[in-house]
């Protein structure tokens, strides 16, 4: 017998949730092959056999919580092991197909029991494609898949849900009648009108909390400054054809402020380091932090060694962990640590906010939409394309002053590109 458990989750993850079985009692499971799904706080992840055998026991049902090393199944690997059906506890397993038992027995259903006829495999898709899926009533196994080894990505569902006209004209018609109703309301508690419940994420959970102890824990305060972006974007009109070509990739404003920000902190050590207790631990590595919004939540992904990379290595990171943030294929490798985050608020249409850090970190800059305004500029009103910047910081350790001069640095670094690339 082997048994299944909950593996590392990663730094500082010590509980997950069952989200989903993808075997059932008396399933017959392949090495490496993915036997159920967890969610935790920071991404959702399978759980593979490590070896091949038959799924004997389901030990928690969906929605259980469960930590680190707590057994989820238990799966006989001895040699003789055959599929059979669930026995009395088979209510675990979730969607099971109606038993062969309950019907009138004939002499022909035996051959199709046999080892040789398995059921198909699953098919492989990522968590947050099964749950796109599964609240639009799409069915996984009628669509291709564009990850990894065929594996169904949430572009991939979003595309069935919605395909262009010329597309799938005959099903789409009558199709979104009913993927697009709401889920049935719980009766209501007052006054007969429609409500719904429904339990929190593992991370939507762990962000509310995080939050909320971000401001309990912390001196959280937040200066702004304003930037002048038309130096920058001239120099990103001049050099973006150039950059593609060489490089493959689009010359964006992300790269530009992770530049500004590893120069700023370079100049103001304070705003990369940690509390721990009665000392200051002082960060003499940049790993930057760039908050991506995700289906499930907000995730931080992190640049490490951030400046050590070049403008066109960045650009492509940073592209990548905004397409797998969507496709739901972040690793906690690629979550975990950070000394300084910056979150851009810009790209949903924000013209100013407020960041909450990011513990144990001490300080986040957030960036915004670029609106043209009328500014003054030697002396003359001139419309430009500006941006707000904010900087929340915790004064446990970092001064207004320091705050209010790292900012300024940052504002100097791209209002001047070129001392950017010079301090870079």
């Amino acid at each position: 017998m082997t048994n299944i458990v909950v593996p590392e989750l990663g730094e500082s993850v010590v509980e997950a949730r069952v989200a989903k079985w993808l075997k059932k009692e008396g399933d017959r499971v392949e090495v490496g092959e993915p036997v159920v799904e967890l969610e935790t706080e920071k991404i959702d992840l399978e759980v593979n056999a490590e070896r091949g055998g038959v799924l004997t026991s389901i030990k928690h049902d969906v929605g259980d919580d469960v930590k680190i090393g707590e057994l989820l199944a238990v799966l006989d690997d001895s040699a003789g092991a055959t599929a059979a059906a669930p026995s009395g506890n088979g209510s675990r397993a979730p969607e099971a197909a109606p038993s062969a038992k309950s019907q009138p027995a004939t002499p022909a259903p035996p051959a199709p029991l046999a080892p040789s006829a398995s059921p198909a495999p699953e098919t492989r898709a990522t968590p947050t494609a099964r749950r796109i899926a599964e609240d639009h009533d799409v069915n996984l196994s009628s669509i291709q898949g564009s990850g990894a080894a065929g594996r169904v990505m949430k572009q991939d569902v979003q595309n069935a849900i919605s395909p262009s006209p010329a597309a799938r004209p005959a099903p789409a018609a009558p199709a979104p009648a009913t993927r697009i109703a709401p889920p049935a309301a719980k009766p209501a508690a007052r006054d007969g009108r429609p409500e719904e419940r429904q339990r929190m994420s593992k991370r939507r959970a762990t962000i509310a909390r995080r939050l909320v102890e971000a401001q309990h824990n912390a001196a959280m305060l937040t200066t702004f400054n304003e930037i002048d972006m038309s130096a920058m974007m001239a120099l990103r009109e001049r050099r973006k054809e150039a950059f593609q070509k060489q490089h493959g990739v689009g010359l964006g404003i992300a790269s530009f402020f992770v530049k500004a920000a590893v120069a700023a902190l370079r100049a103001f050590p304070l705003l990369n380091a940690e509390i721990q207790g009665d000392e200051i631990v002082m960060k003499r590595y940049y790993d930057i932090g760039m908050a991506v919004g995700a289906e499930g939540g907000l995730v931080v992904p992190v640049l490490r060694d951030a400046d050590r990379m070049s403008f066109a290595e960045l650009e492509h990171a940073i592209r990548d962990f905004a397409k797998r943030a969507a496709d739901g294929t972040l690793t906690l490798e690629d979550l975990a640590g950070g000394t300084f985050t910056i979150t851009n608020g810009g790209v949903f249409g924000s013209l100013m906010s407020t960041p909450i850090l990011n513990p144990p970190q001490v300080g986040i800059l957030g960036l915004h939409k670029i609106q043209e305004r009328p500014v003054a500029v030697n002396g003359q009103v001139a419309v430009r394309p500006m941006m707000y910047v904010a900087l929340s910081y915790d004064h446990r350790i970092v001064d207004g002053r320091e705050a209010v001069q790292f900012l300024v640095k940052v504002k100097e670094f791209i209002e001047d590109p070129g001392h950017l690339l010079l301090e870079s």
